[in-house]
């Protein structure tokens, strides 16, 4: 009989222009036998409540208000939860937002204010992700065995992923957004970003602060933005190389240009004004209007397929909460009261590294980590190696041993041994390292999760009688 359980999971976007929170419902499962090994996996997401949409409160132009708290707050109150309610999640701060000095802090207090394991990330790469999934561009992909692409265009960033069947190919972000150039209500151009005037120039107008609103002229900067999406993708003009350059959003990855993309979902705030023109320019005192209309006359609305997202403006906000979190394997160990842990970084081993460590040879493998612990100043971190399909008997004691060994030599008395593996021995090797003679370390040792050298991971308390961990594989951190 199969056993079930649901978890609550909240996401909170603080984005460029507007913030949002949401909670979900995630369906656990296992579809395992009374006489097989347990098969656990989140089968079903359900968001259960949708906040409005907040502007974003900002103190000054390098600053959040920490307004942004209170309005969380006040969210939770309305949808009947409380921080304690809540099993899993994410915040992130997404856009021009995560650039504010104060951005890393407020991250901090709304973490810490939404509940135990609902983590705080950041970063391009990661924003690019989530709004790929809480789009459906993600989920189109698997269903139709295609190559999608997701374009996440919000107040200050544009944010793309590549997806195959399922997979991740390539995720990128250039500073290209509807409020890159805003205006007050008598028509006075108030803000020109960097990346507007790098547009602005590419374009051959000048556009200042101060300036007179001119339609013309913005229609040209946001006409030079589209050009270089569309060059992004593949299409349009290949001489844009310098300015793509320049206006690529920091932390963000190289995005090489992709071939035989058969569909293109829009997601974020302007999405909404490529789908369904406004009638008024100026409706948000800002060029998203204008930039809406320069993407859809564009050729990325002629030359692939256009999908219309279930979730435009709230793409990236329903991705954080119903798509972060993923389930360990059942076959695991780990010390009772050690959980949750999160940021924890990930040193992973590759194949070579791996056999020696399981033939015993412990020097490469602590001359690996060494370096790598050297580079961050970091003592305590998660080992990860592919893990081996039916190793033997000796294999396992030998792995066991070497990685009690490598530890004592790279770790301080106390910190607790970390593995992740991906193949489904991580319970077996936990147990043998246990074992280990005067062993004084707790022990956390998963399976069934990909992990990458340099990426960071949160778990949570065990789940389902202790059958599960879950877990949040996160790319970027604050601080």
């Amino acid at each position: 009989m199969a056993d079930k359980t649901a978890i609550l999971s909240v996401g909170i976007d603080v984005g460029t222009s507007t913030t949002q929170v949401v909670f979900s419902k995630l369906q656990m499962d296992n579809a395992g036998g009374y006489f097989s090994v347990p098969r656990v996996a989140i089968v079903d997401k359900e968001v259960v409540y949708k906040s409005e949409v907040y502007m974003t409160p900002l103190k000054t132009d390098v600053l959040i208000d920490t307004d942004a708290r209170d309005i969380v707050a006040a969210e939770f109150r309305k949808a009947g939860y409380r921080p304690e309610d809540t099993d899993s999640g994410a915040v992130i701060i997404t856009g021009e937002s995560a650039r504010k000095e104060n951005s890393d802090a407020v991250l901090k207090s709304l973490s810490d204010f939404a509940g135990d394991f609902v983590v705080s990330a950041a970063g391009p790469d990661m924003e690019s992700l989530i709004a790929g999934k809480g789009s459906g561009a993600w989920q189109y992909s698997m269903d139709h065995h295609c190559r999608v692409a997701n374009l996440d265009i919000g107040g200050g960033t544009t944010n793309v992923v590549l997806f195959e069947d399922g997979e991740t190919l390539a995720r990128g972000c250039l500073d290209i957004g509807g409020r890159l150039i805003c205006m007050n209500p008598q028509g006075i151009i108030t803000k020109v970003s960097p990346a507007a005037a790098v547009m602005a120039q590419a374009a051959g107008v000048s556009v200042s602060v101060g300036d007179r609103c001119d339609e013309l002229k913005l229609t040209a900067v946001t006409r030079q933005m589209a050009a270089a999406l569309n060059a992004y993708l593949g299409v349009g003009t290949k001489d844009i190389d310098a300015i793509l350059r320049q206006i690529k959003t920091p932390g963000s990855s190289d995005f090489p240009v992709p071939e035989k993309v058969q569909a293109v979902f829009f997601s974020g705030g302007v999405a909404d004004l490529i789908y369904h023109e406004s009638a008024d320019t100026w409706a948000y005192g800002d060029i998203g209007v204008l930039l809406g209309r320069a993407i859809r006359e564009s050729r990325l609305f002629t030359d692939f397929q256009k999908m219309e997202p279930g979730e435009t403006i709230r793409a990236t906000v329903v991705g954080a909460g119903t798509y972060t979190t993923t389930i360990s394997g059942s076959t695991i160990t780990y010390s009772d009261d050690i959980f949750p842990l999160k940021n924890i970084p990930v040193i992973k081993l590759d194949e070579e590294l791996q056999e020696a460590c399981f033939a015993g040879e412990t020097e490469p493998v602590i001359r690996r980590i060494q370096w790598v612990l050297g580079q961050n100043d970091e003592e305590h971190f998660i080992l990860a190696m592919p893990g081996k399909r039916n190793p033997g008997y000796m294999e396992m004691k030998r792995a066991a041993a070497s990685i009690r060994q490598i530890m004592d030599r790279v770790q301080p008395p106390g910190e607790p041994i970390l593995l992740v593996i991906e193949s489904d021995i991580a319970k077996a090797m936990g147990q043998m390292i246990r074992q280990q003679p005067d062993l004084k370390r707790q022990v956390v040792a998963i399976d069934s999760i990909h992990v990458e050298d340099g990426e960071y991971v949160d778990m949570g308390k065990p789940m389902m009688n202790g059958m599960v961990i879950p877990v949040v594989v996160k790319t970027l951190i604050f601080g």
